[in-house]
């Protein structure tokens, strides 16, 4: 084929990650830009975001702070390498956001997404252990119905079935708690009040293993991607308790709840629960540039700074680290988070967003409605024997209608940006309860 020859761009080339591209490639739904609170379609309609992208862009899109950060970035360094070598940047971006994280939390370790944050938590908790002479502490225990990114590490200690059934065994002393969601908290606004004693779970699994063998939990304060399933009241700081009982490292996979999407930086301090890790991701740069982290406490860290000095003390880091460009966004996020008072955002319109979340309680097939913060579900009664195709008709509806929602399963999922206005919200649910009314 000569260099010269270009193929049609009939789609084809592009495997588009958790799509259906079949039906996808029937009837293209294209964006080409965004700006605020809208995305523009391809065929200029303005669509209105209601899942911050893809939980990401929590300051909405086109920020000027953090594209002109970008912009700066490009004519002073490009790229740096990470290992053996450093930028200040990096360094500045990891003192900001230890000084927004929880009391304590003051080691950043940055990688590229949320599945590497994860994978890198992980990584870390067996090696800690191992440092501190507690080999055996290799189990990790995660839960049912949680999303960890899609490295192995993540969909071992994940609980969703279709990301985990296609790829073999998996990681070996892996086990999971039960999932929070409980038929008798449906239609609560923000925190259910049953299923805190859930947490009693893990004492089964220490029973069963001995905590001599298990190195950490893993959970979403909030889980996102499985249809927001959240925390009964009670419940993670009764996990909080039973780890610290037993020596077992708590992470918290903040990917999603990080960088205010609950109305404080962080999902932890909301909740008023301090873990021993936190991954993040997404809301770091905004999405504008991959980029995620992993939050450490000083003992953790500390633990690993013996020996010679110039040995390297963790094997384990990624060519992109703490790169120049997304460390530049992420700054300029930052900036931008702090100036607009977004960090605590949603505590102020999170009551408006629930009230008008919940009045779609009647609407047809709505089964349940969660919420807390700036996110909320809608779950929708399956059709017999044909699971997801309502909310999926529901999203391609809702796409029609100008708004952009996210589905999984036959849950109707919400994030929007967190500088969304009341006059916003009324028209996300304005218009979702058109969908709901119209799809069969």
């Amino acid at each position: 084929m000569a260099l010269d020859t270009k193929r049609p761009n009939d789609l084809s080339a592009f495997w588009m990650p958790f799509t259906a591209n079949r039906q996808f490639k029937q009837a293209p739904r294209m964006l080409v830009a965004a700006e605020g609170m809208h995305y523009t379609s391809g065929d200029g309609r303005q669509i209105l975001d209601g899942t911050a992208g893809l939980w990401c862009c929590n300051a909405g899109h086109k920020r000027p702070k953090i594209m002109e950060a970008i912009r700066q970035q490009t004519e002073e360094l490009d790229y740096a390498p990470a290992f053996q070598m450093g930028h200040p940047k990096a360094f500045e971006l990891a003192t900001r956001v230890a000084d927004i994280a929880p009391d304590g939390m003051d080691n950043v370790f940055f990688c590229n997404s949320g599945s590497e944050a994860v994978d890198t938590a992980l990584k870390i908790a067996l090696a800690y252990h191992r440092t501190r002479g507690e080999g055996s502490r290799t189990r990790l225990i995660g839960r049912e119905r949680g999303y960890h990114g899609v490295g192995f590490g993540g969909i071992s200690v994940g609980g969703i079935v279709n990301n985990r059934r296609h790829f073999g065994t998996l990681l070996a002393g892996v086990d999971h708690l039960p999932a929070t969601h409980l038929p008798q908290n449906a239609h609560t606004k923000g925190q259910p009040e049953h299923g805190a004693d859930l947490a009693d779970e893990l004492e089964k699994i220490v029973a069963l293993h001995g905590a001599e063998t298990i190195a950490a939990v893993i959970v979403e304060p909030v889980a996102g991607s499985t249809g927001v399933i959240l925390p009964p009241k009670g419940y993670l700081e009764k996990l909080r308790a039973i780890t610290k009982k037993h020596g077992i490292l708590l992470i918290f996979d903040e990917v999603i709840t990080g960088f205010g999407r609950l109305g404080a930086p962080f999902a932890a301090q909301f909740f008023g629960v301090t873990p021993d890790m936190i991954t993040c991701a997404k809301g770091l740069t905004n999405g504008v540039i991959p980029m995620g982290a992993v939050l450490t406490t000083p003992e953790i860290h500390d633990a690993f700074m013996a020996g010679p000095p110039h040995m390297i003390e963790l094997f384990h880091g990624y060519t992109y680290s703490g790169s120049p460009m997304a460390s530049a966004a992420g700054l300029g996020t930052l900036d931008t988070y702090a100036e607009e008072g977004l960090l605590t955002r949603a505590a102020e319109i999170g009551p408006y967003w629930e009230e008008a979340l919940h009045s779609l309680a009647g609407a047809r097939h709505v089964i349940d409605i969660r919420n807390l913060g700036l996110i909320g579900a809608i779950e929708l009664e399956p059709i017999a024997g044909e699971p997801t195709k309502r909310a999926f008709s529901a999203f391609l509806k809702a796409f029609e209608k100008g708004i952009m929602i996210r589905t999984t399963g036959d849950i109707i999922a919400m994030s929007p940006p967190l500088i969304i206005t009341k006059d916003q919200i009324d028209q996300l649910i304005g218009t979702l309860a058109e969908v709901l009314a119209e799809i069969d």
